[in-house]
């Protein structure tokens, strides 16, 4: 597949269709709480770099578009997701009252840059950027822990996803033993001197996710002989029906969308069907 803009939708397109067939077969409740999902749920701060929205439109998941400048005026929910793109360049004004959405039971989702200018000023001594910018590049991608809510389904046993790397993205370092990585990469550790892909960790009755790079992939990287196969393949060994448009996309660029939509679609489910269960935190 080229890494064109059209064919990468695409692979966001059918990827976000296997994992929904798949979440409707494996874990019901998460579909339903996706089904249950409104407008005013998620809210997503515009970023220059990174574009969270594309994920959640291959879903086809209502959600609020803000831009950075005016999230400071922005009434903020312990129900709600809140989802703040590369660079994440807020206001002043805008540190103390995410901290107090994420204090009252609210859920932040950051990427990138937004380590710098979101996580660390909100909330200190928890993880920070080392210093240490990567090139772009792409490295292998492994879960840390499978039955945890937000990573079921993201990766299956045979996976070998990858993650694009986008230059200049800020390495994640943990400071806290309170803070759980969810993704790792040890190529990332060797290259960049630190492994997190994904981290989260709780503040008050609400949570914190952070991800290294930009969530929505520009492209991937074809390493191996079952990375270039066709992506029929990959489709019939889920157990899900081949979506149209797919013929000509290869193992490599669904599974690496697959992945990043089931993560994401993981996150937005939990936090929803936590609500409508009338408790914020699991």
């Amino acid at each position: 597949m080229s890494n064109n803009g059209d064919a990468r939708k695409r692979a966001y397109d059918v990827g976000a269709q296997a994992a929904r067939a798949r979440i409707d077969k494996e874990a019901p409740h998460l579909a339903e709480a996706l089904r249950a999902v409104c407008g005013s749920d998620i809210v997503v701060v515009d970023g220059c770099y990174d574009h969270v929205h594309l994920v959640l439109d291959s879903m086809q998941m209502p959600f609020v578009r803000v831009p950075a400048e005016a999230l400071g005026r922005v009434a903020l929910r312990p129900e709600q997701l809140l989802i703040v793109n590369c660079p994440g360049q807020i206001e002043r004004d805008a540190v103390g009252r995410i901290r107090q959405f994420v204090d009252d039971g609210g859920s932040l989702f950051s990427t990138d840059w937004a380590l710098r200018h979101v996580i660390e000023p909100c909330f200190p001594g928890t993880v920070d950027y080392n210093g240490t910018p990567t090139r772009d590049d792409v490295v292998r991608i492994e879960v840390t822990a499978h039955d945890n809510p937000f990573l079921r389904g993201v990766m299956d046993p045979s996976d070998d996803p990858q993650w694009w790397l986008e230059g200049s993205s800020y390495p994640i370092r943990v400071l806290d033993a309170g803070v759980q990585v969810l993704v790792r990469s040890s190529e990332l550790g060797s290259r960049y001197g630190e492994p997190a892909v994904a981290v989260r960790f709780e503040h008050g009755r609400g949570e914190v996710f952070h991800m290294i790079s930009h969530y929505y992939l520009q492209r991937t990287e074809l390493r191996t002989e079952r990375h270039a196969q066709s992506s029929a393949g990959w489709f019939e060994e889920k157990g899900v029906p081949m979506p149209a448009g797919a013929a000509d996309l290869c193992v490599g660029d669904v599974e690496s969308a697959s992945s990043s939509v089931r993560l994401v679609a993981n996150l937005v489910g939990e936090k929803k069907s936590r609500t409508l269960k009338g408790s914020d935190k699991s």
